[in-house]
């Protein structure tokens, strides 16, 4: 399937490369490069090894319309994060290089800007310090590197059971471009290593924001690029969704592990969300993609039902929603009987039957949802209502 979107060519310069030993092998190291827009190119020193075809992706993205890999048995594509912006976060202005060129004190880096094609798709990687970790429009290093832990840790796509794009590697961009970059803010300079991040994708459909076609905004189009023509393949669809977004909701309990001291570790996110920051596979598989945000936390045993409950509720708004339009769809196009209750509860039944952690239980009124962190005692499992009368 070749992805839909807008055009961007970018320059494919080569890059010093922190990589993911799970995904290194021949013919690998030709992705140890760095990718920059027209925008930036006047920014580097030397010429590109070859200029390459994306689509735009995300604020800071772009990804290769064609597959370059099959994992789990469906194609992936390459995304590269840190290609910079279009969009000023402080004014409605264009961020092009008109306006980087005014935030620089350096003549040489206006200079160099002006020669720019000023109606290129691109946009500028701006030395603005942003979400602390990052300037803005581009990547930096230390979120980079949070990213490629979480991957390291990860079999390939699976993190104890949530899905998760992995990253390939870490580019780092030349120390020269690095500080012309620096010196474009508004305010505040970001003090670190200027990077991109190199990942694998199975799509660039989100539930919500940050695409052009989303779940939310417009589910009819996400079942006709995803080829979704009955109903089989429909709730096929939604069992898939439904089982890997629980998964990405019970992290901590799937990686809950007890510590000396009577205390205990597992995985949370922070800054990052469901309906924003995971893509959909045209299986309706969840891969969570900005793993930047995801980390351990340490929590005395008393805490460990209030973790594992806020995790789940931080994204049950967003998982309900995402259902109610996925499902509705299905029944718009191919119908189908019964209450949205019941069609809940028989797809989770489905879905969450093969899971370690969640189960669902019921009297035959009520459903609960069931969560039992991976190895932990019953005083620590946690019952969510699911279903009520």
């Amino acid at each position: 399937m070749r992805l839909p979107g807008t055009p961007v060519r970018l320059g494919a310069y080569p890059a010093e490369w922190i990589g993911n030993p799970q995904l290194a092998g021949p013919g690998r190291a030709a992705l140890h490069r760095f990718y920059l827009p027209p925008t930036l190119a006047p920014l580097v020193d030397d010429p590109p090894e070859e200029v390459v075809d994306f689509v735009e992706d995300d604020n800071r993205s772009a990804i290769r319309p064609d597959p370059v890999v099959t994992l789990d048995g469906q194609p992936f594509y390459l995304s590269v994060k840190g290609i910079g912006s279009t969009i000023d976060p402080y004014s409605h202005r264009r961020l092009d290089p008109t306006l980087a060129a005014e935030m620089t004190a350096d003549p040489e880096v206006r200079r160099r800007l002006a020669t720019a094609p000023t109606e290129s798709t691109g946009g500028i990687v701006t030395g603005e310090l942003w979400l602390r970790g990052s300037p803005y429009g581009g990547q930096g290093l230390e979120h980079a590197t949070i990213a490629l832990d979480v991957s390291r840790r990860a079999d390939l796509t699976d993190l104890a059971g949530m899905r998760i794009a992995p990253v390939v590697g870490v580019a780092l961009l030349p120390a020269a471009l690095e500080e012309r970059l620096r010196g474009i803010h508004w305010y505040r300079a970001y003090r670190g290593r200027f990077v991109q991040e190199i990942r694998l994708v199975p799509s660039n459909v989100r539930i919500y924001f940050h695409a052009r076609a989303t779940v939310g905004h417009g589910v009819a189009e996400v079942f006709d690029r995803f080829g979704i023509g009955s109903d089989a393949r429909a709730l096929a669809f939604e069992e898939n969704f439904v089982r890997s977004a629980i998964a990405e909701m019970t992290l901590f309990a799937r990686t809950y592990a007890p510590t000396d001291g009577g205390r205990a570790t597992g995985l949370e996110f922070h800054d990052v969300w469901l309906d924003k920051d995971a893509v959909l596979a045209p299986d309706g598989t969840v891969y969570f993609v900005d793993l930047e945000g995801i980390e351990p936390v340490t929590v005395e045993r008393a805490e460990v039902r209030e973790r594992v409950e806020e995790q789940f509720y931080r994204s049950l708004y967003e998982f309900m929603f995402a259902f109610e339009q996925i499902d509705g769809e299905r029944r718009r196009r191919f119908g189908g009987p019964g209450s949205r209750k019941r069609r809940l509860e028989a797809i989770a039944a489905a879905a969450l039957a093969p899971d370690p952690v969640v189960r669902l239980r019921g009297d035959g009124r009520r459903t609960e949802l069931e969560v039992r962190p991976r190895g932990a005692e019953e005083g620590l499992w946690v019952a969510f209502p699911w279903l009520d009368p």
